[in-house]
């Protein structure tokens, strides 16, 4: 039942995703703010849930591929957000390019950093 763990935690997330930049996207001309949202949420989620697995070692597979694997793979995308900069970089943008390559990659791994700092401090350290 691994799969099917899998397949619905990345429906969901991708549901989400696709929320976001339906919403998002259109505030901002250079900046997709549901991309951006769904990459830099989905990674303070996925520094919770690392963190969390490592308190709760009990969870089982399923469990732990529904989030991390299916609903925050689902979520966040690098392929979404690699062909926003190369839109960027084909009209010349080269300053909008490198800033969402920066917002994207920079802040994603420190939120993700973040979330498995607060899972520590609410869970314990491992």
């Amino acid at each position: 039942m691994m799969w099917l763990a899998v397949g619905a935690g990345a429906a969901l997330g991708a549901w989400l995703r696709w929320g976001l930049s339906v919403w998002l996207n259109p505030v901002s001309s250079w900046l997709p703010l549901g991309t951006w949202l769904a990459n830099l949420g989905g990674g303070y989620l996925m520094g919770l849930a690392m963190g969390a697995v490592l308190a709760h070692p009990h969870w089982s597979a399923e469990t732990r591929l529904f989030i991390m694997t299916g609903f925050l793979g689902g979520l966040t995308t690098f392929s979404t957000f690699s062909s926003e900069v190369l839109t960027h970089l084909l009209k010349g943008n080269w300053v909008a390019a490198t800033g969402m390559i920066l917002l994207h990659v920079c802040g994603s791994v420190m939120l993700t950093l973040l979330g498995f700092w607060q899972a520590q401090q609410w869970w314990g350290r491992a």
